[in-house]
């Protein structure tokens, strides 16, 4: 476990910073790919930043560094909250993994506004604010990375997902722009790049799509075939979900230890493979 650091602006080279023992922020690793991707970090020497949405995540993983000797600092940190966010000011890291993310599902005629509004402020204006404030650091420093958490989602649509991947089409937006902008900010190296995970047995796939079933089947225009519906996307989800998460979790390395980042690191391959082949022909 490490102790929180203050912010410490140095004299290090932008152009030829070492990413391989960097110290790293991510966002949301309670639980999932974020957690896993934490504690390898540690693992191959990174410094790393966990945060968590709960107070309980927190303390266990923080038990878990302490256990196994990993230089983790995991705490609580709400990226919808203001006060939370400015929480990285007193903090100096080289890379951020914007991973928190939530997910919502159901038809785009029926699915209330405030679902999507919901969606949105966690998995873009959040995000787009906790940049903003790492932006600040790293541009005072002249170089750093910044690293988000798209899906293969945001880059196909799925029926019945429409929160979900709305959301994930408007990050890679953001970050491609962004990525862009930050080239043509003189004397200094701000990397950008995207991680875009298909379908992992993480069980947020699972919980994602059932909270539609809550009330499709009682108030919906799809009621009459919900069963079906329902029946579809399990068959769906248990045949494409993969499981163990090493595919992913390296992408989430190669990302952060990569001195010239690329726009986007896909897994599983032939997810990725296929979802290229739906653009390609127009799906």
């Amino acid at each position: 476990m490490i102790t929180l650091q203050k912010n410490n602006i140095n004299n290090i080279n932008y152009t030829n910073f070492n990413y391989k023992k960097a110290t790293v922020l991510i966002t949301g690793s309670g639980t999932g790919l974020g957690k896993e991707a934490a504690i390898l970090l540690a693992k191959r020497g990174h410094k790393v930043y966990a945060t968590t949405m709960y107070e309980e995540e927190s303390v266990n993983l923080n038990n878990f560094a302490t256990k196994h000797n990993l230089p983790i600092s995991s705490f609580k940190l709400n990226i919808l909250l203001e006060d939370d966010r400015k929480k990285l000011n007193d903090i100096d890291f080289d890379v951020i993994i914007n991973n928190a993310a939530i997910g919502n599902s159901g038809s785009v005629s029926e699915v209330p506004i405030s679902d999507f509004i919901d969606v949105f402020n966690t998995n873009v204006f959040s995000n787009i604010s906790i940049t903003q404030v790492a932006l600040s650091k790293m541009i005072q420093k002249k170089y750093g990375k910044v690293i988000f958490l798209s899906s293969l989602a945001g880059r196909i649509t799925i029926p019945f997902l429409s929160p979900y991947c709305s959301s994930k089409f408007a990050i890679e937006g953001f970050a491609m722009a962004l990525r862009a902008e930050m080239k043509k900010l003189d004397g200094t190296k701000i990397q950008v790049c995207m991680i875009e995970p298909g379908a992992y047995a993480t069980g947020f796939n699972k919980e994602n799509n059932e909270k539609k079933f809550k009330w499709m089947q009682y108030h919906s225009y799809f009621k009459y075939k919900w069963q079906k519906i329902k029946n579809d996307e399990e068959k769906y989800w248990n045949f494409i979900e993969k499981k163990p998460f090493d595919s992913i979790i390296k992408k989430y390395i190669k990302a952060v230890e990569s001195n010239n980042v690329k726009k986007r690191y896909t897994a599983p391959k032939i997810q990725a493979f296929i979802i290229q082949l739906q653009r390609i022909f127009g799906k």
